[in-house]
Parts: structure tokens; C-alpha cells; sequence
């Protein structure tokens, strides 16, 4: 360490602990991140792979300066995760035992008494998450200055996973809501493994300041990667359509008829147990996770997995890890994979993508594309964080058998080519941006009451201020848009005003606010049941606007949207006979516009990657040879005979927002995939390209007419409490990319793209 200078700031007892420790030296991210951090008198971003040292880089320095002060100070760490607060725990407080710096867990298991004794000693390091946070000051409102009047850090934990959602507004508001009841900036330290663009990240972390926060980016990549993908071909099953049997005879009004129409259950697919013999011969005997992408397929893999185990009598070492299991079915997952004694591997979703301890992991496993690249960085992150051992990705693939007429989706082998843009991308270091122009008013609603409910009341001015006022979370509305909203949550019952013009809580809100599930800005995942002639056929989770008229493919048919029930979350269809299968297949995760210009540069390219096996290049193989023989390098319109394709390549933000301005024009228009599918009807491809050059001249239009037809706007929990010309503004902000639709629109070719790619002659 004598060549650290680094090192020599930390406080000569942490320096001994180091020694102790055995630690060679300090990692990069460490070296730089010190000198920034203990003088506490800035904002710092650490950003380094996982297991680089980022905990420690913020709080050996902040640790330090918390053993200088007098009295002692309080740095209060915010984890997205009740599990990751308990493994900082376990890591904190060996050293901060030798300190004598106490450290308090705080969430929902945690005793009374323990947070009774925080709030008597007020000193030390407080673990908390927001949701604590938020039930903190909504319920000890008096206390909040004295608790926090020490305060000299907030370090918040995994904030790509905070940037861009709920959470992440409520986060801003909270710590900019504690630093008004004590007066003084707080210094704010933040850190990720995955921020596509650090100054947006800058941006959210000191809203309306981003420029001076301090940034460590810790380039150094570590272990080896080694990567292999795996094709598998799902074997072609021809079943006889109703629909189309019944032809000009079939009168979807007939409830009777509809009856007939009842689907069939799909077959159970082949590859999947395929795939699970790969996995299980490649993954036994050692600790791994495998990220199917989702739930159902979670399940499936995990019992193939075991009953391969019972096959060969071995035991059972797969353990299945989501949402929907009980915190002590987690719990076990987590403890088997931290057992060194015992193989463990774990099939889970993104439930395992932060930074939960769960000891060494072999090997990363991705079933189908991940639903970003930053999401697919995070996992590889769990991977190789051995000394000396790589960092293993098995990524498998699987893609419909070619025959009869197959969707473009088969033809261009969109699930292969979509994983190896995402590969290609990671090896480049390009992951996305954070999202962290998203105005989330749904949460202001949330902070509106939450402060009400801190101080016994508050007025309109007191509010807008501390909000929406410069430099605060919800900078930008207006004070017109403020006093419509207040308005409009008193005819919900939300607020009432005495005479004196304080606002209250009213006969509803004060039922919310009472209750534990207040504290969460977030609603659960809910996924949307898809009903038919009175039946449910299953649910579906939905990332993209939905429209009557809509087709979609659900449990291998296409069916046509006939209405939705947002309050109930319900779309009913009906069978859709003919056509091309659509693209939309509900939620598999919102594409950036990077990857699918990737996908078309993967598809114009020669080039094959040398991860991929044989099958998957026979795949990559087939997709350059459609998209060459359909000639898509050279036009964008794809002719299905009922509908039209426009293939733009853009993101499926991007997508929405053409689909909408398609919408206003009297289209039946949806994001699908690539693209956008238009229904014809009386219209021929040309009108429809018409209409998309026409929108590209006009003027932006207004979000009232632009999201005239998208029924499905409440994404939100506080959603249902915004007026209309809100909710619009809200969920353009997170989901329409306006501004690439029209520059995509206004450099569109008409002379050269009114060459169709004639999908009906193939």
C-alpha cells in the first residue's frame, strides 16, 4: 500500500483493519473514489463492474470522515433490496464493530426496538429502503430533523435500478425532503455496475445539478469471457384453424359460434427439455443462475431440471427464485447457493440481477434474448468473480421450424439475431442509457400526501415548491397544471382544504395514507387477462400501448382486440382468421433503438461470431437470406396482404409514437417488434406511407389527440388519481419517443420505399 496515496487518507483504524484483511492493494475504483468522497463536500458517482470494490470505495472514505467528526456523524444507505441490506450488514459491521460505529438495519423484519434505539443514539450507519424511508417520515414527522441532523452521507445502492422508475422519483423526493427539514445539502453518493450514460445518472443522483457531480468509472473488465450460443429448432405443428374453416360463415357476434372457437391447449414444446439437458449436463455439480424470461418458464425449467436430478439419482440442486414465491421459498434458493458443501444453481428472473450475496457463481445462463443489454451486464456480472476464473455466458435460442407461411419473425430469425446484437453490444461496453426524463406524477401524488402527512397539513404554495419548484424532483410542471391537479384529487377525495386554505387529507386519501401498502410508490406487477367469449385463456404482461382493433399473439394464435378493462385489467378478443402472425407478443422488455439498428447491421453483415454453435449460425445464415431476398435493405414496407409492416428498426418507444401518429390519421396502427403493423382496410400500403410522410410535415400534435386511441395509459400506481392531460404527459414521458418517430417520418424516401417487399409472393 505504500504506493497508494489513496490509502494514507483513510483513518488510521480502517487502515489497519485493510492490513489485517490481508488486501494487496485498493482497487482502481477505490484509489479514485477515496480523495472525492472524504471530504464529504460533493456528489459522487462510483460506477465499476460487480465485485470491483464499489461498497467499499464509498464507505472506507465516508467512514473516515464520519470517525472524524465531532459529534459523530450518520450516513444512511438506501438499497433497492431488504436482502441487500442484510448482506451489507453482515459486511459492515465486522469493520464497523472494530470502529465503534454502531449500524442499524431498518425495513419491515427489523424489531422495534432496534429502530426505537436508532432513533434514541441517531449516529453511525443507517441501512434502509425507500419504502422504510417514506413510513420514517410519514410517521415520525416531529422526529425527522433530530434523527437526521447529523446526517453526512446518503449512499445509495444499485441506482441503475432506481433511475427511470417510481422508486427512483420517490428516492429524489426523499432525500431532497430530508435535506429541507435539516437545512443543508447532504452529499449524495451513488453506485452502479450498469449506467449507460453517466451524466444522466448525474442528472438523477442531483437533479438540476447533474454537471457537478464528481464521477468514478472504473474501466477495469476484469476475468476472461467466454460466451457460446446454442440454436434449437421448435419442430412445426400444423393444426387446422377453425376460424379459417368457418370462413364467410363465421359471425363473431355469435356467442354460440364463439363457443366453437374455444382454442385448443398448445402442445407442450420439444426444446425446452432439449435445452435442459444442455443445461443440466453442463451446470451440475457447480453453482450457477439461469434466466429464463419469466415466471411460467421459470417453473418449467426448474422441474425439467429436478426430474433429470431424480432420473439419475443424484440430488436435486436446481431451485427456482421469482416473484411469486414466498419470501421463504427465496430465502432457501439463496441459502442453498451460498452453501459451499452442496451444488446449488438457480432459475429465476431478474429477482437475482442485484447484488444480493449469494456467494461465487460458475456460470450465467440466458434462455431466449434478456430484455436489455444492461440487464444481460448485470447477470454476467454474477459470473467469474473467482481470481483467475472466467466469466461463463450460455445463451440459447429458439426459433420456429420453417414451412407452410412462415411470420417474419421466423423468416428473420428475430430471437437469434436480436441475443447476438445484445452479445455484440456488451462486448462493445454500450449498454442503455437510464431513462431519467420520465415525469412520474403517478409519485408526486404519492409525495403530495406523504408530505401532508409529515407535517399535519400543508398549502398549495408549500408544495408546489418543495416539488416542483427548480432543481427539485418534479421540476417542470407548471403551477396552472399544479393547482388542476390538486383540484382534481379533491373531487377524488384525495385532499380537502379547511378554511385557512391548508390542505388536508380527505375521506379517501386518509385511507390510503393509513395503510402499509402506502409506502410503496410501486404498484406489484399485474399482467393483463385475456378473455374470450367468456373464457380467460391466461394473462399477459403488457409493455406496449394497446388499441381496439389491435392483433396480438397469445398462446400461439392471433386474436384481435375487441375492448379493454383497465380498471380490471382485462383485454377481450376474438379469433383473428387469416393474415400473417402479428409481432406483438406482449412484454418481453422495452428495446432500445441501438439494438435493433444492431439487429439490421447484423442482417446486412457477413461476418458470423464465433460464440455462436452451428444451428445458431444456420439461423443467422437463413435471416441474412430472407431479408437479402425480400430486399428490406432497400425498403421498409413489408405487404402481409391484410396488414402492412413498416420495418423501421427503431425502438419500440419509437414504434408507440409512429404507431400513434398513424392512429391520428385514421389507421389502425400498433408497435410490432422491428416495426409497425398497419391494418389496411380500405387503405393500400401507399396511403399508408402517404400518411407517415404527411406526419413527418406537420407540426407535433398535441397529447390529447396523439393518445386519442391508446386505451391502456395507467401504468402507474397513482395513475388512476392524475386528470387526463396529465396522464397523457406522464405516459409520454415514459413510453413515446416523439421526437425520433418524426425525424424517422421526415427522412422517409417515398420515391425509393414505395418499392414493396411483396410478402404475398413468397
Amino acid at each position: 500500500m505504500s504506493d497508494s496515496s489513496s490509502f494514507h487518507l483513510l483513518d488510521e483504524r480502517i487502515q489497519r483493519f485493510i492490513w489485517a484483511e490481508g488486501w494487496e492493494s485498493l482497487r482502481d475504483a477505490q484509489e479514485a473514489a477515496i480523495p472525492l468522497i472524504v471530504k464529504a463536500d460533493r456528489d459522487v458517482i462510483v460506477a465499476a463492474a460487480t465485485a470491483a470494490g464499489k461498497t467499499e470505495a464509498a464507505f472506507l472514505p465516508a467512514l473516515t470522515h464520519l470517525l472524524q467528526s465531532d459529534p459523530p456523524g450518520l450516513i444512511v444507505y438506501i438499497s433497492p433490496l431488504k436482502a441487500l441490506i442484510n448482506d451489507q450488514f453482515g459486511r459492515l459491521d465486522r469493520l464497523c464493530e472494530q470502529l465503534e460505529v454502531p449500524v442499524w438495519p431498518w425495513h419491515g423484519d427489523i424489531s422495534a426496538s432496534t429502530k426505537t434505539r436508532f432513533l434514541t443514539k441517531r449516529q453511525g450507519v443507517l441501512l434502509i429502503t425507500p419504502e422504510s424511508l417514506e413510513a420514517l417520515l410519514c410517521n415520525r414527522g416531529t422526529s425527522i430533523g433530530p434523527a437526521f441532523e447529523r446526517l453526512t452521507f446518503f449512499v445509495v445502492d444499485e441506482l441503475h435500478a432506481f433511475i427511470g422508475a417510481e422508486r427512483g422519483k420517490q428516492l429524489q423526493s426523499l432525500m431532497h425532503r430530508i435535506e429541507r427539514v435539516i437545512g443543508r445539502t447532504v452529499p449524495r453518493i451513488g453506485l452502479s455496475a450498469t449506467l449507460g450514460d453517466m451524466s444522466l445518472a448525474a442528472d438523477f443522483l442531483r437533479p438540476g445539478k447533474g454537471p457537478a457531480v464528481a464521477m468514478v468509472e472504473s474501466k477495469s473488465s476484469g476475468n476472461e469471457l467466454k460466451i457460446l450460443v446454442k440454436g434449437y429448432e421448435e419442430p412445426l405443428v400444423v393444426r387446422p384453424d377453425p376460424v379459417a374453416a368457418l370462413g364467410a360463415n363465421l359471425d363473431v357476434e355469435d356467442p354460440d359460434q364463439l363457443k366453437d372457437l374455444e382454442p385448443e391447449e398448445p402442445p407442450e414444446p420439444v426444446t425446452p427439455a432439449q435445452i435442459a439437458a444442455h443445461l443440466f449436463k453442463g451446470l451440475r455439480g457447480s453453482n450457477n443462475l439461469v434466466f429464463p424470461n419469466s415466471r411460467r418458464e421459470v417453473e418449467r425449467y426448474t422441474n425439467l431440471l429436478n426430474k433429470l436430478c431424480e432420473a439419475q439419482q443424484v440430488p436435486a440442486e436446481f431451485w427456482p427464485h421469482h416473484g411469486s414465491l414466498s419470501k421463504e421459498i427465496r430465502s432457501e434458493t439463496e441459502a442453498a447457493l451460498k452453501r459451499k458443501e452442496q451444488p446449488a444453481s438457480a432459475i429465476c428472473t431478474n429477482t437475482l440481477e442485484l447484488g444480493i450475496d449469494i456467494g461465487a457463481v460458475k456460470s450465467v445462463a440466458q434462455i431466449g434474448p434478456p430484455p436489455t443489454v444492461a440487464s444481460l451486464r448485470q447477470r454476467l456480472g454474477r459470473s467469474g468473480r473467482r481470481k483467475g476464473e472466467p466469466a461463463i455466458l450460455r445463451g440459447y435460442c429458439v426459433e420456429q421450424a420453417m414451412g407452410g407461411k412462415p411470420s417474419l419473425d421466423t423468416e428473420l430469425r428475430l430471437g437469434t439475431v436480436r441475443m447476438t446484437a445484445m452479445i455484440s453490444l456488451l462486448l462493445e461496453g454500450w449498454f442503455e442509457p437510464p431513462m431519467s426524463k420520465g415525469a412520474h406524477l403517478s409519485t408526486l401524488v404519492q409525495q403530495m400526501l406523504s408530505f401532508i402527512a409529515q407535517n399535519g397539513g400543508a398549502t398549495i404554495g408549500q408544495l408546489y415548491g418543495l416539488l416542483c419548484g427548480p432543481a427539485t424532483p418534479f421540476a417542470g410542471l407548471s403551477k396552472e397544471e399544479f393547482v388542476e391537479l390538486v383540484r382534481h384529487l379533491g373531487q377524488k377525495e384525495l385532499l380537502t382544504q379547511d378554511s385557512a386554505g391548508t390542505l388536508l387529507h380527505g375521506r379517501v386519501g386518509e385511507k390510503f395514507v393509513n395503510h402499509y401498502t402506502f409506502y410503496a410508490a410501486f404498484s406489484a406487477d399485474e399482467e393483463f387477462r385475456i378473455v374470450t367469449g367468456g373464457r380467460t385463456l391466461g394473462t399477459l404482461p403488457v409493455s406496449q400501448a394497446l388499441s381496439v382493433g389491435q392483433r396480438i399473439l397469445f398462446a400461439g394464435k392471433t386474436w384481435r382486440v375487441e375492448d379493454i378493462d383497465e380498471p380490471q385489467k382485462t383485454i377481450f378478443v376474438v379469433r383473428a382468421g387469416g393474415g400473417t402472425p402479428p409481432l406483438f407478443s406482449g412484454g418481453a422488455g422495452r428495446v432500445h433503438t441501438r439494438v435493433r439498428q444492431r439487429m439490421r447491421q447484423l442482417l446486412e453483415s457477413t461476418e458470423v461470431p464465433l460464440y455462436l454453435d452451428e444451428v445458431a449460425k444456420r439461423f443467422l445464415a437463413e435471416a441474412r437470406a430472407n431479408y437479402a431476398e425480400r430486399g428490406l435493405a432497400d425498403a421498409f414496407v413489408v405487404d402481409q396482404g391484410s396488414e402492412t409492416l413498416l420495418l423501421t428498426w427503431l425502438g419500440d418507444a419509437t414504434n408507440e409514437a409512429l404507431a400513434c401518429l398513424l392512429q391520428r390519421r385514421g389507421f389502425k396502427a400498433s408497435a410490432a417488434g422491428p416495426g409497425v403493423e398497419v391494418m389496411k382496410g380500405a387503405h393500400s400500403a401507399d396511403d399508408i406511407v402517404d400518411a407517415l410522410v404527411d406526419a413527418g410535415v406537420d407540426e407535433s400534435p398535441p397529447l390529447d389527440v396523439l393518445l386519442a386511441e391508446v386505451k391502456n395509459l395507467q401504468r402507474e400506481k397513482w395513475d388512476w388519481t392524475l386528470p387526463d392531460p396529465l396522464l397523457r404527459r406522464a405516459y409520454a414521458s415514459l413510453y413515446l419517443n416523439l421526437d425520433e418517430a418524426l425525424a424517422w417520418a421526415r427522412a422517409v424516401d417515398v420515391t425509393q420505399n414505395k418499392k414493396l417487399s411483396e410478402g404475398e409472393d413468397r
